[in-house]
């Protein structure tokens, strides 16, 4: 069964691309360009996992983190952020809200899938 993955980015460019790359990967997606919709998606779905941008308008990644956290349907979701900012305090304010991992974009192909799969708890092969 194909594992899907919710991918909240305001950055049109960067939703399709990752999107692209988790379907070659075997992987469904569903795609949110904000926090708001992001939450609309999440209450007619339950995905196995999610990807968050950080640097959002609105609500940002990290609020966003800490309300799916709190949710009952996906407050054990792997949540993996995604983000331009690559410093120490960004990633510790992603982890403090609850995210699995975190990953500096650009992101690599090969990087995001690995690391998707592994979060998920899958091996190499293909799904």
């Amino acid at each position: 069964m194909k594992k899907h993955i919710l991918v909240v980015d305001d950055e049109i460019g960067a939703l399709t691309l990752i999107g692209i790359m988790l379907e070659r990967g075997g992987f469904g997606v569903l795609k949110a360009k904000d926090a708001k919709s992001a939450l609309t998606v999440l209450d007619q779905n339950t995905p196995d996992m999610i990807i968050l941008d950080v640097m959002m308008p609105g609500m940002d990644g990290i609020e966003l983190c800490k309300v799916i956290r709190d949710r009952h349907d996906t407050g054990g979701t792997p949540i993996l952020i995604l983000s331009a900012r690559g410093d120490a305090e960004s990633i510790m304010r992603g982890i403090e809200a609850g995210a699995n991992d975190y990953l500096p974009k650009p992101i690599l192909h090969h990087d995001l899938v690995a690391k998707v799969r592994s979060m998920l708890g899958q091996n190499g092969a293909e799904v």
